[in-house]
């Protein structure tokens, strides 16, 4: 555990803080993707659905992920703009949970992502249907090398029904693993601008 964070976390009052120390150690320590969350939606129907997703930036506003807008997920967030998701780094023995509003990020900050994703990937999020049924791979791929003819150069303009989600928090929740499940958790819950911490039983 040399180099990770140090002392009681629970004292710490500020979550986005704990938050950055927390996610700087799983960046050292985690082997795959340590920006992978699971995020949990749910649409008009109620009924809950979830999935890994990867975070692709974090900061008091709140985390954000890309998606086809017109995904499961995409259209459950139109429907019910909540969600809820939890990183688990289990090289640490720790997890992160969250939930709160969503709202989309803006055209410039959706633009500014996508031009920095590999060509390829750019392309997938013209050919991909993400959702629907799919008759065999191949299809797949013949959309991608249409997409590839479509836009032969670098420059591949982002799709419309392509952008960027913000979750911001409600409340954050920190986990650690402890010796005979005497886990170490506190809560974060935001009332205005301001967090109050509040330390649970495991």
């Amino acid at each position: 555990m040399d180099g990770l964070t140090k002392g009681d976390f629970t004292q710490n009052p500020d979550p986005w803080d704990l938050f950055r120390q927390w996610f700087a150690d799983a960046q050292v320590s985690e082997p795959e993707d340590p920006n992978a969350m699971a995020l949990a939606t749910s649409g008009a129907d109620g009924m809950p659905d979830v999935r890994i997703v990867l975070l692709k930036d974090a900061d008091e506003r709140g985390f954000v992920f890309y998606t086809n807008t017109l995904s499961m997920k995409g259209q459950e967030l139109a429907d019910n703009p909540q969600a809820a998701l939890v990183m688990h780094w289990k090289s640490l023995r720790r997890q992160v949970r969250a939930r709160g509003t969503v709202t989309k990020v803006s055209e410039a900050e959706a633009d500014a992502y996508y031009a920095s994703r590999p060509r390829d990937s750019r392309l997938g999020a013209w050919a991909s249907r993400q959702s629907q049924p799919l008759e065999s791979r191949d299809v797949l791929i013949r959309a991608v090398d249409e997409m590839r003819a479509r836009f032969p150069d670098e420059a591949v303009p982002r799709p419309p029904h392509w952008t960027g989600y913000r979750i911001a928090p409600v409340t954050m929740e920190f986990w650690q693993d402890g010796a005979y499940r005497l886990h170490d958790r506190v809560r974060f819950t935001r009332e205005g601008e301001a967090w109050t911490g509040n330390r649970l039983y495991p």
